[in-house]
């Protein structure tokens, strides 16, 4: 099972080094690529006031997360969450600098998980384009009206559909869905093999049919195809 986790953040500003918090986390956790319907979400109180540069992006006010918990309250849920899932994040040293500078203050380690970053991804795919997420979603025809301000659980549902355009699209969707699932030890077949018929069915084929085939296929030598399938025409004839 490929288990991973898409996350964004919300923020006071742009550098934790100069007292920038976090105050949102978003995730959506895919298997196979595949959004599972389980989501991490929460709204932090960043023990500092909102710039109002940052307020207008996500509109977060000081009011609002006035009675939410401080980082270190949600620190072992959200690690609990991702476990060692790989992260993919757009914009990842941004994201990643955030959480692993929360993670210090809070006297935890820093994150170990792979991650992927979807500008990179991005910048490969469609070299000179812009890579924005907004812009993503113009290439890709995702629907991204409901994001008039910046949210990061909105935002990580937007990514994973971008995530999977950037490497494969719906093809990569189909050919997974059509692997075999696996539940605990037991394994669900994606093919069954055809059973015999219990009981034959009436030839179709008359042994007059049969015996000019046999005559047909003894003059084209031993050499011929279907010469692999002689005596058996009677029981292929019957089922």
């Amino acid at each position: 099972m490929n288990r991973e986790i898409v996350l964004d953040t919300e923020t006071t500003g742009l550098s934790p080094a100069t007292g920038d918090r976090l105050v949102e986390i978003g995730c959506v956790e895919l298997i196979n690529h595949i959004p599972s319907g389980r989501h991490y979400h929460v709204y932090i109180n960043p023990l500092r006031s909102m710039p109002e540069e940052a307020f207008r992006v996500h509109g977060l006010s000081d009011e609002f997360l006035a009675d939410k918990p401080v980082f270190k309250a949600v620190a072992e849920d959200f690690r609990a969450f991702i476990g060692d899932a790989t992260l993919i994040i757009h914009n990842a040293p941004f994201d990643m600098g955030f959480l692993n500078a929360e993670l210090e203050r809070a006297g935890q380690g820093r994150l170990t998980n792979t991650v992927i970053d979807t500008v990179m991804l991005a910048r490969d795919k469609h070299p000179g384009a812009r890579v924005s997420l907004d812009a993503l979603c113009k290439h890709y025809g995702i629907d991204n009206s409901r994001r008039t301000l910046h949210g990061a659980l909105l935002d990580s549902e937007i990514l994973a559909e971008v995530y999977l355009e950037l490497i494969g699209g719906k093809q990569v969707s189909l050919a997974l869905i059509a692997e075999t699932r696996v539940s605990g030890a037991d394994a669900i077949a994606t093919r069954t093999i055809a059973a015999r018929r219990p009981v034959p069915l009436a030839p179709r084929v008359t042994e007059a049919e049969l015996a000019a085939h046999a005559a047909l296929v003894a003059k084209m030598g031993d050499e011929a195809i279907w010469s692999q399938y002689a005596g058996e025409g009677h029981t292929a004839a019957a089922e």
